[in-house]
């Protein structure tokens, strides 16, 4: 095989990753990808291979994008934790930029949000501001997607959504259900469960991002699949189990 038709993916070992990756290897494509978890078991097997990150080794995370024809990033936090910070988070997508330009990718595909503004209050959204900012500056050939929510079979933000109406005597939708809702009762509401399920189910950011409006696009849908639709074919087994987003990003397998 030559290198022309190999793809890099980061966290194909993730959510939007997985899929990424399995859409690759269908249409025949050689896949990598570079993963924080290289330890965790390959959902692929041998046909993608696994290497770390490597942000602290420029020569060696170059070395492992040199020839890819594209490389897709999924790589980032939401929110930070310990040594996980946003601005970890902005270095080391940086020093991502830096490697595949180094190493002559041939396009760099990134997924940003809706609405990044650099001079944002909310570290997310001026985090994939300043990203966006560094790629377009990279002299890469890219593409920037912003999508407002991701949604599939291993979504966690909708699927527990789902998890809670199917578990809660009534659940509170405030006011006429727009996000200007009480952000403290939110954010107390949101610490009991995260308490009980011993995970981080919203934060204050993300409240005020939602009451900002900052996950809604101006633009016409891009999307095939209506939300509507999705949620119907798979409502028997929506919210069946609670996804915790600290055991797969944050925790080691």
């Amino acid at each position: 095989m030559s290198h022309s038709d190999l793809h890099v993916v980061t966290g194909a070992f993730g959510y939007s990753g997985k899929y990424i990756a399995s859409l690759l290897l269908q249409q025949g494509q050689r896949v990598r990808t570079l993963t924080g978890h290289p330890n965790r078991p390959n959902p692929f097997g041998n046909r993608v291979e696994a290497l770390p990150f490597h942000f602290d080794n420029p020569q060696e995370l170059t070395a492992n994008l040199r020839g890819a024809a594209a490389l897709y990033n999924t790589y980032w936090v939401r929110f930070s934790r310990g040594r996980t910070t946003f601005d970890q988070a902005v270095a080391n997508t940086r020093a991502l930029i830096r490697a595949a330009a180094d190493a002559g990718v041939g396009r760099f595909i990134n997924i940003s949000i809706t609405n990044p503004a650099e001079d944002s209050p909310l570290p997310y959204f001026r985090g994939k501001a300043v990203v966006e900012r560094a790629l377009t500056e990279s002299g890469l050939s890219y593409a920037i997607l912003r999508p407002t929510v991701l949604f599939g079979k291993e979504d966690i933000l909708v699927n527990n959504i789902a998890w809670l109406l199917r578990r809660l005597p009534v659940f509170g939708v405030f006011g006429s259900g727009e996000y200007r809702l009480p952000a403290g009762l939110a954010l107390a509401v949101g610490r009991v469960v995260g308490w009980l399920v011993r995970d981080v189910v919203i934060t204050p950011d993300e409240i005020a991002g939602l009451m900002a409006n900052l996950l809604v696009s101006d633009r016409p849908p891009t999307c095939p699949t209506r939300l509507s639709e999705w949620l119907h074919e798979h409502a028997d087994r929506l919210g069946a189990r609670y996804a915790s987003e600290l055991k797969r990003h944050y925790r080691r397998a």
